[in-house]
């Protein structure tokens, strides 16, 4: 009998986990219900397949059960449920888990640390990922990997390249995901001569046609100031896709090269790639900046096509492109019609307002902003009483003239 039940829990505890492994949640969820008696396996995987899936605070809530089940988790469990906090920036629960595996001395190996790294760097931790990563014993070129990117990530750009120097003493052989991580520290702090260095290490090696490498080698380039090698970078890659147009595009704009990154835009276009939101803002900003109203008005009826116009980013960018060419009505248009609005959008509006000379609707709509749940900072203040001085307003502004005089 004893028999008979162990072999039932291995057949559903192997069903749970195939449909786990399928990605087939319902399913997996399903069965695992149907179950009689669960085991570690069994829990393992559908808290596993929950993390997956993106489902975090489902794995959260069924790795609770699992403890107060009676069971221990183990190693797969913990590197599972890490990775669901990190999804969902459960610090204070990735906090209660890390205190588990010490307490419980849960086999603490070189995955179970990096996941532990990774939960408090996704969760904007550095300190406590770096003390996680000071604290292993043994470490391998994917823990190497996951505090530098931490670093590169977070803004620790000169930090992330001791840690890279530190790893190539030791003889670590690094892997694509810490290439990108490397460049992106160097473009961060503008170390043009390590990405070079990098660069001709990474054509050595033969991957330069990575498209991954390759957008973020243009990317550098660009935040260098050198965008020559950026584009000749985007030009070898085999295979173009939204993220290396998207980067040269936005590396031009932001270097003041507006009508280079328009010609790239219409050249991506032409290639069949569709932008993303990020190419429309970098496009729009080019527009704003070159004052190319039709170019501007082009991108608008694209970005309409493509349904981007509900992402609050190009809405913010089309804000200022039609405010930037004098258009502030089309400006107004487009913000009203947001679905959704944040701090860019109104600052956007209320600049493109104040510095086309109409105070009194800046005045209004900052008021708007702030009845709205929106803080208005020092720079909005700033702009709006530098353009606009002293202006006579009438008895329905007369609210926003002593919120401006009490802040």
């Amino acid at each position: 009998m004893v028999k008979v039940r162990v072999e039932n829990l291995i057949v559903e505890s192997s069903l749970v986990y195939f449909y786990a492994q399928c990605g087939e949640l319902t399913s997996a969820l399903r069965a695992f219900d149907m179950m009689e008696e669960k085991d570690v396996i069994s829990w393992t995987a559908v808290i596993s397949a929950c993390s997956r899936k993106g489902h975090g605070n489902k794995a959260i809530v069924m790795f609770i059960g699992m403890l107060e089940h009676g069971f221990l988790p183990n190693e797969f469990t913990v590197c599972s449920i890490l990775k669901a906090c990190s999804e969902e920036k459960a610090l204070r629960f990735g906090r209660q888990v890390h205190s588990l595996v010490v307490k419980k001395m849960i086999k603490k190996d070189v995955f179970v640390g990096t996941s532990l790294m990774d939960m408090y760097a996704k969760c904007g931790e550095i300190s406590d990922c770096r003390k996680v990563f000071d604290g292993m014993s043994n470490r391998n070129t994917v823990t190497w990997t996951s505090i530098i990117a931490a670093h590169a990530r977070e803004g620790f750009g000169e930090d992330a390249i001791s840690l890279f120097r530190v790893m190539k003493r030791r003889h670590l052989i690094a892997n694509n995901l810490t290439v990108v991580s490397i460049l992106r520290a160097c473009g961060s702090v503008g170390a043009l001569l390590l990405g070079k260095e990098l660069h001709a290490q990474i054509i050595k090696n033969s991957i330069e046609k990575n498209v991954y490498i390759g957008s973020t080698l243009v990317w550098l380039y660009c935040k260098c100031g050198e965008s020559r090698d950026a584009f000749n970078v985007l030009q070898q890659l085999p295979s173009r896709d939204v993220v290396s147009w998207t980067a040269m595009i936005s590396g031009c704009s932001s270097l003041g090269h507006e009508a280079e990154a328009l010609d790239f835009l219409k050249e991506m276009i032409q290639d069949g790639v569709e932008p993303n939101p990020f190419t429309y803002s970098s496009a729009l900003k080019a527009c704003a900046n070159s004052e190319a109203l039709l170019i501007g008005r082009s991108i608008h009826s694209i970005a309409e096509k493509n349904h981007a116009l509900s992402n609050v980013f190009v809405g913010s960018a089309l804000i200022h492109m039609y405010a930037k060419c004098g258009f502030v009505s089309e400006a107004f248009r487009v913000f009203d019609s947001m679905p959704e609005k944040n701090l860019v959008s109104w600052k956007a509006m209320i600049m493109g307002y104040a510095r086309n000379g109409f105070c009194r609707e800046a005045l209004k709509l900052m008021y708007r902003m702030e009845a709205e749940g929106f803080e208005v900072d020092d720079y909005i203040f700033a702009t709006i009483l530098s353009t606009c001085g002293d202006i006579e307003l009438d008895e329905a502004e007369a609210s926003a003239t002593c919120y401006l005089e009490t802040s």
